[in-house]
C-alpha cells in the first residue's frame, strides 16, 4: 500500500488561523452571503439595543430619580421595555436568519466533500479508514457550522458591541472609562500566550474523534469474528486506549479554556472593585453623577461578557479551522485520471464489441513492489477466458485494472482498441459488468440493490436482469416481492440470494462484458450448481472473464490464463494445459483432483 499519510495522520500540522481556508470557504459562502449579511446587521441592531439600556437607567436616575421628578419617568420606564422587547425580538430574528444561512453552506460543503469522495481512486480508500472520512463528513462539517452560528458573526458582533460600549463610557467619564478598560492588555497577553497550547489541544481532540470513529466502525462491522475468535477483550483494551487519549486531550482543551474564562472573571471582579473605589471617590467629590455611576457598573457588566465568552468563542473558532484543514484536505486530494465529468478523450464505437487487449501491462500498488510484472494477452469478441493462479498471483488485479479503480504503471489496457484511460469512467464501466466474491447488497429493497436508483432502468429492466440469473424465483417468495426491504447488509437473505441478486445487477445495463471475481466460492455446493448453470446461461454472447480458485467451474472456458507471481507464465484450453509435463495449472489440477485426468 502506498506510503502517504492519510488525512487524519498530519492533523497537527499547519497555522491555527488560516486566512487562506477562509479565502476557500467564500464560494461555499458566496451564495447565502445575503442571509449573512442580514444576521451580521441584526446583532449590529441587538448591540445598540443592548447598549441603550444603561443610558436610559442613568438618564432615569440623573434626571428624575435623583431630583424627584417623576414628570417624563414612565416614558423612559416604557422606552426602557421597548427595548427589552426588541432585544428579545432581535436576538430571534438573528439566531433563525445565521443558522439558515449556516446550514445552506454547510449542506453544499457536505455535498462537494461526498461528490468528490465517489470521484478518488481505489487507493485512497485503502489507507484511509471509513470512520476518519465519516468523521470528515460529520463532525467536521458540523463544526465549521458553528463557526458560523457561535464563531465569526458573533466574535464580529461583540466586537461592534465592544467599540459602542467604549464610546458611552468615554462619553461619560473619560477617568472611569480608562479604569474600566485597564484590563484589556492583560486579557489580550493571555489569549496571545493560551493561544499555541489551545490550538495543539483541539487539533489533537479532531484527530482522536477520528481514530475513534474509525476504531467503532471497524469492531462493529467486524463483530462477529470478534466474538467468534474472543477478541471481546483484547479489542476493547484497544478501543479503551483511544478513549482515554481522547478524554485526556478534551480535558487539556477545557484546563485551558477554564483557565481562560477563570482569569476572565477574575479580571472583570478586580475591575467592578476597582469602579466602585474610583467612581465612588469622584461620586463623592461631586464630579460624576449616581447616574452615571450606575451606568458604568452596568456598562462593565456588558463589556465583559463577551470577553469572558471569548474562549468559548475561540475555542469554535479553532475547531472550526481544524475541520476546515482535514475537509479541504480532502477536497484537495486528486480525483482519479479523467474521472471528472468531462473526463474521457477516446473515441468509443457506438457498439462493444468486447476485445480487451492487456499490453506488457505493470502495476504496482506501493510502486516498490510489482504485483503485475509485463502481462500481455488478448481476449477476443465474444470469448471466454478463465483466469486462475495461487492466492496473490495478480488475478483480482486485472480486473481493477480493466474497469479504472488503478491505472498500470506501465503498459496499456484497451477495450475494442481504445486505451481504458482515455474513456469515461461512466461509459468504460456501463459496457463491463462485473460480480465479486464479497456480495454487498444496500439498505432499501430488492429492486433498487439490482437498478441502484438508476433512472435508466425501469421496471422492466429490473425483472428481465432478475429472471435472467433466476433470481425471479425467490423474489416471488417474498410477500412485496421487488419492493421486499433488504436488512443491513443483507442479513435477510441467503449467501447464494444475495449472489443471485449482485448477478442481476450486473446484467441490468446488459453489459457487452461480464467478469466474475470468485462470484461462486462462498456458496455450498448446491448453490454452486445452480450458479454455475446460471453463469453459462449469462455469459452466452458476453466477452466473459472467469477469476476462480476451484476449476471444476471454469473448464469450459475457451482458453485459461495461468498467472503466477504476477506473470502470465501459461495460456491454452484446459485439455492442452494438463497436457504440459511440468505446468503449474497442471499441478494446481492434481491438487484438486489427485491426478492430471481430463474432465
Amino acid at each position: 500500500m502506498s506510503t502517504r499519510p492519510s488525512l487524519a495522520e498530519d492533523d497537527t500540522r499547519g497555522k491555527a488561523y488560516d486566512a487562506r481556508l477562509i479565502r476557500r470557504l467564500l464560494p461555499f459562502v458566496r451564495p447565502y452571503s445575503r442571509w449573512l449579511a442580514l444576521a451580521l446587521g441584526l446583532l449590529v441592531a441587538l448591540a445598540g439595543v443592548q447598549v441603550l439600556q444603561p443610558w436610559l437607567v442613568k438618564l432615569a436616575i440623573d434626571e428624575h430619580i435623583s431630583i424627584k421628578q417623576p414628570g417624563g419617568l414612565g416614558s423612559l420606564a416604557l422606552l426602557f421595555m421597548a427595548a427589552l422587547i426588541a432585544e428579545f425580538g432581535l436576538r430571534f430574528a438573528q439566531m433563525l436568519v445565521l443558522e439558515r444561512a449556516g446550514q445552506g453552506v454547510i449542506h453544499d460543503l457536505r455535498s462537494a466533500a461526498f461528490a468528490h469522495l465517489q470521484r478518488l481512486p481505489a487507493a485512497f480508500f485503502d489507507r484511509n479508514p471509513v470512520g476518519r472520512l465519516t468523521t470528515h463528513l460529520t463532525s467536521d462539517v458540523e463544526s465549521l457550522n458553528e463557526a458560523f452560528t457561535s464563531g465569526l458573526v458573533l466574535i464580529l458582533a461583540d466586537l461592534v458591541k465592544l467599540i459602542g460600549i467604549a464610546v458611552v463610557l468615554f462619553v461619560m467619564d473619560v477617568r472611569l472609562a480608562l479604569t474600566a478598560l485597564a484590563v484589556l492588555p492583560p486579557m489580550l497577553l493571555l489569549s496571545f500566550l493560551l493561544r499555541a497550547r489551545m490550538r495543539h489541544a483541539y487539533r489533537e481532540i479532531r484527530a482522536l474523534i477520528s481514530r475513534l470513529n474509525g476504531s467503532l466502525q471497524e469492531n462493529l462491522v467486524g463483530m462477529r469474528v470478534v466474538q467468534m475468535f474472543g477478541r471481546e477483550a483484547a479489542q476493547r483494551e484497544e478501543f479503551e486506549s483511544i478513549n482515554e487519549a481522547h478524554k485526556r486531550a478534551e480535558l487539556r482543551g477545557v484546563r485551558f479554556e477554564s483557565l481562560f474564562s477563570a482569569i476572565a472573571e477574575l479580571m472583570s471582579s478586580v475591575t467592578l472593585a476597582a469602579l466602585v473605589w474610583a467612581g465612588g471617590e469622584q461620586y463623592l467629590a461631586g464630579a460624576v453623577t449616581f447616574g452615571t455611576l450606575v451606568a458604568f457598573f452596568e456598562y462593565a457588566g456588558k463589556f465583559f461578557a463577551p470577553l469572558q465568552e471569548l474562549s468559548q468563542r475561540y475555542t469554535v473558532m479553532q475547531t472550526a479551522m481544524v475541520a476546515a484543514e482535514r475537509i479541504f484536505r480532502l477536497l484537495d486530494t486528486p480525483q482519479a485520471p479523467d474521472a471528472a465529468a468531462s473526463a474521457g478523450t477516446g473515441m468509443l464505437p457506438k457498439e462493444t464489441r468486447g476485445e480487451i487487449v492487456f499490453d506488457r501491462v505493470t502495476f504496482a500498488y506501493d510502486e516498490t513492489k510489482p504485483v503485475l510484472h509485463d502481462v500481455s494477452f488478448r481476449i477476443a469478441p465474444g470469448e471466454r477466458i478463465a483466469v486462475v493462479g495461487w492466492t496473490g498471483a495478480g488475478k483480482s488485479t486485472l480486473i481493477r485494472l480493466l474497469v479504472r479503480l488503478y491505472e498500470p504503471t506501465e503498459g496499456h489496457v484497451r477495450l475494442d482498441g481504445v486505451d481504458v484511460r482515455a474513456m469515461p469512467v461512466e461509459q468504460l464501466r456501463r459496457r463491463i459488468g462485473v460480480v465479486l466474491q464479497d456480495n454487498y447488497l444496500f439498505a432499501g429493497s430488492i429492486g433498487s440493490n439490482i437498478t441502484l436508483g438508476d433512472p435508466r432502468l425501469d421496471a422492466d429492466a429490473m425483472r428481465r436482469a432478475a429472471e435472467a440469473v433466476g433470481a425471479d424465483t425467490f423474489i416471488a417468495r417474498f410477500e412485496q416481492g421487488y419492493d421486499e426491504p433488504v436488512a443491513e447488509r443483507g442479513s435477510n437473505l441467503s449467501v447464494g440470494e444475495k449472489q443471485l441478486l449482485c448477478f442481476a445487477r450486473a446484467l441490468a445495463f446488459n453489459p457487452p462484458v461480464l467478469v466474475l471475481d470468485e462470484a461462486t466460492a462462498s456458496v455450498d455446493p448446491a448453490t454452486e450448481a445452480r450458479l454455475t448453470a446460471t453463469v453459462e446461461r449469462v455469459m452466452q454472447g458476453r466477452t466473459a472473464i472467469v477469476i476462480a480458485h476451484r476449476l471444476a467451474t471454469i473448464q469450459n472456458a475457451d482458453r485459461v490464463l495461468v498467472l503466477h507471481r504476477g506473470r502470465l507464465v501459461e495460456s491454452g484450453t484446459h485439455a492442452e494445459l494438463l497436457m504440459l509435463p511440468n505446468g503449474l495449472y497442471r499441478a494446481l489440477h492434481q491438487l484438486q483432483f489427485g491426478s492430471a485426468r481430463q474432465a
